[in-house]
């Protein structure tokens, strides 16, 4: 019997076979990769799209990715995402009426705040974007940015700076 972590708790739980232990991975991770991947694309189908490349990836390279798969994901993601852009060799974003919402009584002040941080953030360059998600949104350290994206720590620092400052001024704007 295989043992595989889960996503959530990292503790170990037996599973029968590899395909199940990926199953079980997928399940968990499917929300925080469509987030991810929401953020970095600003649009719902290139997301989906992101997210099935991603887990597309991580099944075909499972026997390196298990035994750490969410951190293994992410980077694929990453990758895929860049690789995308280069092949487009320009983005071009979802106009901020197109983001899919469809509103609870209870969330409406909360989706208008992740409506506004969404138009903001689609204001932003695409390196920007990318460094201040997963800084700033996802948490992660500036090293461990700069190892998903392939970039230098100095660089993390700059993005992030600029990108924060710019975000700042998009939301002041829309406040005016």
């Amino acid at each position: 019997m295989n043992v595989a972590r889960t996503v959530a708790d990292e503790t170990s739980v037996a599973i029968a076979a590899p395909e199940d232990e990926f199953t079980a991975f997928a399940k968990q991770a499917l929300p925080t990769l469509t987030r991810i991947a929401w953020y970095l694309t600003a649009d719902g189908d290139k997301a989906g799209e992101l997210v099935q490349q991603t887990l597309v990836r991580t099944y075909h390279a499972w026997k390196r990715a298990r035994h750490s798969p969410l951190p293994y994901a992410r980077r694929v993601m990453m990758n895929q995402r860049i690789s995308t852009w280069r092949a487009r060799r320009r983005e071009v974003l979802a106009p901020p009426h197109h983001f899919p919402e469809r509103p609870n009584p209870d969330q409406i002040e909360i989706l208008a705040e992740r409506d506004r941080l969404m138009r903001a953030l689609s204001r932003l360059g695409a390196r920007q974007r990318r460094v201040v998600v997963l800084r700033h949104v996802e948490g992660f350290s500036e090293k461990e940015v700069a190892e998903m994206l392939g970039i230098p720590v100095g660089t993390v620092k700059s993005a992030g700076s600029r990108g924060l400052q710019r975000l700042r001024e998009v939301l002041r704007e829309e406040e005016s």
